[in-house]
């Protein structure tokens, strides 16, 4: 399977894994598109933008074992639960092993937002907080402190300020 061909394979199994939750397939599905749209706007190559988009279909993956397990979807429960499960099913599907342990980190940090380690997390990162912020209508001075604190692409800048009519 090339790069290009992964984001329907994983977004199936991940909406069959997700089956009745619509809030949560429709929130994967939103930050894979806004990676995608970071990625290729920031000119990453198509494995990267692959990989990227396969980590937000699935970075949230920890969730439904998280609240089995401990009734709590809190950030340290989601990511730790969350790469075994994604590996297994990646696995598969038949995806790279380099491509799985990557995406399966960034799963395991999605939340770690003041360690940023290398363009593909900082692009889910934005993703996940341009969706955040929606879903969870944070106020507008939040959003404002979240984009000089966390916003490091020039795209993922342009897409929070167009989202919510921000000033530079």
């Amino acid at each position: 399977m090339e790069a290009t061909r992964y984001f329907g394979p994983v977004a199936m199994a991940m909406a069959a894994y997700d089956r009745g939750d619509p809030h949560r397939i429709g929130h994967f599905l939103k930050v894979a598109g806004f990676c995608g749209i970071i990625a290729a706007e920031e000119n990453l190559d198509l494995e990267q933008q692959a990989l990227i988009e396969v980590a937000a279909l699935t970075h949230d993956i920890g969730i439904r074992n998280s609240l089995r397990q401990y009734q709590s979807a809190a950030a340290p429960y989601q990511e730790a639960l969350g790469p075994p499960e994604a590996e297994q099913m990646l696995t598969g599907l038949g995806l790279p092993k380099p491509m799985i342990e990557r995406i399966c980190w960034l799963i395991g940090h999605h939340h770690q937002v003041d360690s940023i380690q290398g363009i593909d997390h900082q692009i889910l990162v934005e993703a996940d907080f341009l969706v955040n912020a929606a879903e969870g209508k944070m106020e507008r001075p939040a959003i404002l402190h979240t984009r000089e604190r966390l916003f490091q692409t020039r795209t993922g800048r342009a897409l929070l300020n167009q989202e919510f009519a921000l000033d530079e």
